[in-house]
């Protein structure tokens, strides 16, 4: 079974998902934490629009959702510090976003191969220059966020009460929303846009059960998270299975299996 480590492709996917699973467990702890699970899902469509704006000009597509997400992300948050709810507001970027590639690809003449594989993800076929950014765009987003992760938690636990310690709220939280957009499109690779929110809010519902903190709760989520990319790599490659799907598969599984044991051992030591 190890044999098929020997394939520079695996090697790349391996690494590349590592380094995506690892991010979208911190970033996904402090959306969870700040009951925006679904801003994740809403960046996901409107990097749909900003893929379909690639295809129909002519440019990567990579980087025109890169582009097109982070806008839909600082005009989610604008609409969340203007009162709007998260939930309506994540709604509306969604539709917009959604509505703006299914124009552009009919326009195009349907769907290709290439929307699909941004559609469903395509961790195997990436390329070497592909994983070099990966890991280059991982690497500012897991700093910075290590950089910032007082200030981060504070506003995340009492918006109010750092507001009022000098702490610049709105502006961490556009900057926040940023990196959740940048998270988002890189993500894409993994799991492919339709599936993107269980890889950032499922490892952490798992690993809340643990109940170790804030800290502890991102480690095992980044576990958790990387063990089920790494399994499912290994176990699409071995049975033909589409490696997101297998990867997510496993995310529920491991879900499921925590929060059966909570019950259980809720129910022993009662």
């Amino acid at each position: 079974m190890l044999e098929i480590l020997e394939y520079s492709f695996i090697q790349r996917a391996l690494i590349s998902g590592i380094a995506i699973s690892t991010i979208c467990s911190m970033v996904g702890c402090f959306l969870v934490m700040r009951r925006y699970a679904l801003f994740g899902d809403g960046i996901a469509h409107v990097a749909f629009g900003g893929v379909a704006v690639g295809l129909f000009m002519g440019i990567i597509p990579f980087w025109s959702a890169f582009v097109v997400s982070i806008l839909g992300s600082l005009g989610l948050q604008k609409m969340q510090n203007s009162k709007v709810s998260g939930e309506v507001a994540v709604a509306v970027t969604l539709v917009s976003g959604l509505s703006v590639g299914v124009i552009l690809t009919s326009i195009a003449g349907g769907f290709t191969l290439d929307l699909f594989s941004f559609l469903f993800g395509s961790i195997i076929l990436v390329s070497t220059n592909d994983m070099i950014t990966i890991l280059s765009i991982s690497g500012v987003v897991a700093l910075v966020i290590i950089l910032l992760y007082r200030r981060l938690l504070f506003i995340t636990f009492n918006a109010e009460l750092a507001r009022v310690s000098g702490i610049r709220v709105t502006l961490l939280n556009y900057l926040f929303a940023v990196l959740a957009a940048i998270t988002v499109v890189v993500a894409m690779r993994l799991t492919g846009i339709l599936l993107i929110t269980a890889l950032i809010v499922l490892p952490t519902l798992s690993a809340s059960k643990f109940n170790r903190g804030f800290k502890g709760t991102m480690i095992i989520s980044a576990a958790i998270s990387s063990s089920s990319v790494i399994s499912g790599i290994f176990i699409s490659y071995l049975l033909d299975w589409a490696p997101s799907g297998t990867i997510v598969a496993l995310l529920v599984l491991s879900m499921v299996g925590v929060y059966t044991s909570y019950m259980i051992m809720g129910r022993l030591f009662r």
